[in-house]
């Protein structure tokens, strides 16, 4: 496709062909000739706004000879300056220019190499690319960028903001207290469908155990279900989760042969709960020769063995900052 080639003039930027005009601002350009064939240095377009900020395109339609762009169109991304920073601050923005290929209905873009972002500050207002296109191709007419003596140039800008926010997440094993034992006393004269422990805290976070004596879900009647609820669930960030590795165990209290199945879950504000339906029969723990019912009182436990543990960071949360 003649005129639509990479053209890479300068080993720092990248060049690429893309569909999409601009997302922030076109500037068009009408009897481009009459402009270059006078003595005006460079023109400006008006102010346009991007991210709280006033930008302008600063074109240079013979070159800019003060800085090697001699014998092509320079183009410049420039703080407006009605709000250019002061001395000792600065704004970091990652912008593409763009100039339009009449011809193919296509846009070429130019940025820096690798997507380096300028400091735009007091002393440095204005930044861009010297040689945006050589004349000889912008002039010719079959190559699209200029035709009726009419051209469009660009800009799409993206400010960093330097929110300075975060978290670091670790794993803490064997959180301290990680262990909880509750003793179920009149075990089979309850008659509630679930029964819950007393809160324990480990990890910075308090828990229950959740039994269903009679089992619960398709396992009703058939087996206890066991489960480690997270109480304070609502606590953890919109969108967080916390993982967890366990193990619930039933006690054996005669011969030592414990029940216990493991579990890992992420807790978060939608899912306070993780555990076993199918915990164990009901049969095996009403057999008393077993030794998990003794004088009616059944023993459950709950080790929390892995958990995550998230801490915010902070800092300057501006993102304009003095370098003072």
């Amino acid at each position: 496709m003649e005129g639509m080639t990479e053209v890479n003039d300068q080993a720092e930027n990248t060049r690429s062909i893309r569909d999409l005009p601009p997302a922030h601002y076109a500037f068009k350009i009408e009897n481009f000739s009459l402009l270059s064939n006078t003595k005006v240095d460079s023109v400006e377009s008006g102010d346009f706004e991007v991210d709280s900020y006033k930008w302008r395109l600063c074109l240079h339609p013979n070159g800019n000879k003060k800085s090697n762009g001699d014998g092509h169109i320079s183009l410049y991304l420039a703080f407006s300056k009605s709000n250019a920073p002061p001395l000792g601050w600065e704004v970091n923005v990652d912008f593409k220019l763009f100039v339009y290929n009449q011809i193919h209905d296509k846009y070429l873009t130019i940025q820096n190499a690798n997507g380096r972002v300028r400091r735009f500050h007091g002393m440095k207002t204005e930044m861009g690319f010297d040689q945006l296109l050589p004349l000889t191709l912008f002039n010719d007419e079959s190559k699209g960028y200029l035709i009726d003596d009419c051209c469009t140039f660009g800009a799409e800008i993206f400010v960093i903001k330097h929110t300075s926010k975060g978290e670091c997440l670790s794993l803490m094993k064997q959180p301290s207290h990680s262990s909880f034992t509750w003793s179920i006393q009149k075990f089979s004269a309850l008659d509630q469908e679930s029964c819950k422990s007393q809160v324990f805290a480990t990890g910075g976070h308090k828990w229950t155990l959740l039994v269903y004596p009679k089992g619960n879900s398709t396992f009703k009647g058939k087996s206890l279900s066991i489960f480690l609820t997270l109480e304070d669930s609502e606590t953890l960030p919109s969108g967080r989760t916390m993982y967890a590795e366990f193990t619930l165990r039933v006690r054996d209290q005669l011969f030592g042969k414990h029940v216990e199945k493991t579990a890992n879950c992420h807790f978060s504000n939608s899912i306070n709960d993780w555990g076993h339906f199918n915990f164990m029969s009901l049969d095996e723990l009403n057999t008393l020769a077993k030794g998990f019912l003794v004088n009616n009182t059944l023993v459950v436990e709950a080790q929390i063995h892995v958990l995550t543990v998230v801490k915010e960071l902070s800092g300057s949360c501006a993102f304009m900052h003095s370098k003072t």
